[in-house]
């Protein structure tokens, strides 16, 4: 049954002038935002006039907070810019200006009221110092009429009868892609479709890694080398390419979506600090899939603090021995090569003793997962993300080559390490837009199928209205995602766009997964149906390449720098 045989659709749900109430709108968020900047750097101004980096970890929830609200107002404004894109093509349809206007009406809200950071933690304007009269200041004619009706009742019922129409064809909206990577999303998704969804689950209930002849048809299909230029045997794209590959390999299973990251870090890594001779030596193995690379960053009891990592590599004749321990590596075993971030000079305290190395070890074998001398390992038992596993690496006396240290010259690890940063945050950010897409198409096709007291449960609008946000709200951080890759892809600093993008895409695939479970209701909870899993995927998005906190506190820093 279709959603238009089961119900006719009103047509009168559209606010008059919505392109204008949107962009008056969102020019009183942004004055909104700007107050709340300043608001916050009074409370983190230190006794020497400049804001202090003690005061804005003491007062976290202001500044967290502001994150947030800047995140917000960055992600209506991609919205609008999406949405003035599709209309100047003649795309912008029913579906589309409805997700413009609920986002709006939704987002405005929640800036007036109430920002969710995470479940139980909610930001309003007076935690940002911000008073009455500066909401009342907010709340323009153009924003209370947006807040108002924007998203009904009936607005909620009528975007999830379009999103249902689009169960078949994976159209839940038009992302406002150009043509070529129409085409890409197009190749990935078919591929996603007929050979990582009809098997994802049963690697996640076994725990088993990908099979290899899937990583193999990956690398066929470019995965690998994607943004690595053609010279070196790549594609040479750029980071939209990326994220739009991300994304649908990651709807279809995100340790899939995930087996390119560390790819793209490594080779970006080689691409921005490497020497000629390194480049030349790594990046076609890299591009074309012959050597798959894994990142060898955290330690025990170190998380986000790089500048307190202790494992050791002291120079000996034309090696370094490397000493210590390394924890949550990804794919560790298959890998054949890690970029590893050591301390080279105890004598150097923080980030400056730091250096990054290609090192070289031997592929897993039947009978031993780590047979490289010098190196142990063991495997680390995890909710969700599996298909590549996860690992605890030991070191005693490992050796690596001297050539290669990466650029040949000690202590820029951590500066080498930061280039990578941008693209990380978007990567993860289209990984976490694939795993609420999935959670939402599961979700939906559930609440088609499932018949409840005679009817499908889509019928009852706590369900309809549970898939009307997640379209809405998936595809306001995709723009917000597509924004960062491509001002990456231009050249211009994306730092903060890309670290909201990964903030709010983080937090979206969280409440898809949890709200999609919710429709299966008690089937939800069981191992046999997919979305157990895909909840379980999205836990992780919040926590690594920079947890939700850590994110929101950088983005708060650097909105900050403009206040001092």
């Amino acid at each position: 049954m279709t959603m238009s045989e089961m119900t006719e659709a009103p047509r009168t749900l559209l606010l008059s002038g919505l392109d204008g109430l949107c962009e008056k709108a969102l020019d009183s968020a942004e004055s909104f935002k700007q107050k709340a900047i300043i608001s916050v750097a009074e409370l983190t101004r230190g006794s020497n006039g400049r804001i202090s980096a003690e005061l804005v970890e003491a007062h976290q929830y202001a500044t967290h907070g502001l994150a947030w609200l800047a995140t917000y107002v960055e992600a209506l404004r991609e919205t609008l810019n999406w949405s003035r894109h599709l209309a100047s093509e003649g795309k912008f349809g029913e579906l589309e200006q409805l997700i413009l206007q609920a986002g709006f009406a939704e987002y405005l809200s929640q800036i007036a009221g109430g920002i969710p950071m995470t479940l139980g933690e909610i930001i309003r304007p007076a935690d940002l110092g911000l008073d009455d009269a500066a909401i009342a200041g907010f709340k323009t004619a153009e924003v209370a009429a947006l807040i108002g009706a924007g998203y009904s009742a009936d607005v909620k019922e009528r975007i999830a009868e379009l999103v249902a129409e689009g169960m078949d064809t994976g159209h839940f909206g038009d992302p406002g892609l150009d043509e070529t990577f129409a085409m890409i999303r197009d190749q990935f998704r078919r591929f996603a479709n007929e050979e990582v969804m009809p098997y994802a689950h049963d690697w996640h209930l076994k725990d088993e890694l990908i099979p290899m002849p899937v990583v193999q048809k990956m690398s066929e299909l470019g995965v690998f080398g994607l943004t690595v230029p053609e010279e070196y045997d790549g594609l040479g794209l750029g980071k939209m390419s990326m994220c739009v590959v991300s994304e649908e390999l990651s709807r279809g299973y995100i340790g899939v979506g995930s087996l390119g990251t560390r790819s793209e870090i490594a080779a970006e890594l080689i691409l921005t600090g490497g020497t000629d001779a390194q480049k030349d030596k790594w990046l076609s193995l890299i591009a074309t899939g012959e050597i798959l690379p894994t990142a060898v960053f955290t330690e025990p009891n170190t998380g986000s603090d790089l500048a307190s990592l202790k494992t050791r590599a002291v120079k000996d004749g034309d090696v370094y021995k490397v000493t210590g321990n390394k924890t949550w590596i990804t794919h560790a075993a298959r890998a054949d090569v890690m970029t590893m971030l050591v301390r080279t000079n105890p004598n150097e305290p923080g980030y400056k003793g730091l250096s990054m190395f290609l090192a070289e070890k031997p592929h897993m074998t039947e009978m031993e997962d780590f047979p490289a001398k010098g190196m142990t390992g063991g495997e680390i038992e995890v909710l969700g993300y599996r298909g590549m596993k996860e690992y605890e690496l030991g070191f005693d006396g490992f050796e690596i080559k001297a050539e290669n240290l990466l650029g040949e010259e000690e202590g820029n690890g951590f500066k080498q390490l930061m280039q990578t940063f941008e693209s990380a945050r978007i990567q993860t950010a289209a990984r976490a837009l694939g795993v609420a897409q999935n959670a939402m198409e599961l979700g939906l096709r559930y609440a088609l199928d499932r018949i409840q007291f005679a009817r499908p449960i889509i019928k009852f609008p706590r369900v309809a209205g549970k898939l009307s946000w997640m379209a809405v709200e998936i595809m306001m951080a995709r723009q917000l995602t597509y924004a960062s890759a491509r001002a990456k892809d231009e050249g211009r600093r994306c730092d903060l766009e890309a670290g909201m993008a990964k903030l709010l895409g983080a937090r979206v695939a969280w409440s898809t997964a949890d709200n999609a479970l919710q429709i299966h209701g008690g089937n939800g909870f069981a191992l046999e149906y997919p979305i157990s899993r895909v909840l379980c995927d999205a836990r992780i998005l919040n926590i690594f390449e920079g947890a939700g906190e850590i994110q929101a506190q950088v983005i708060a820093r650097r909105l900050l720098e403009g206040a001092n």
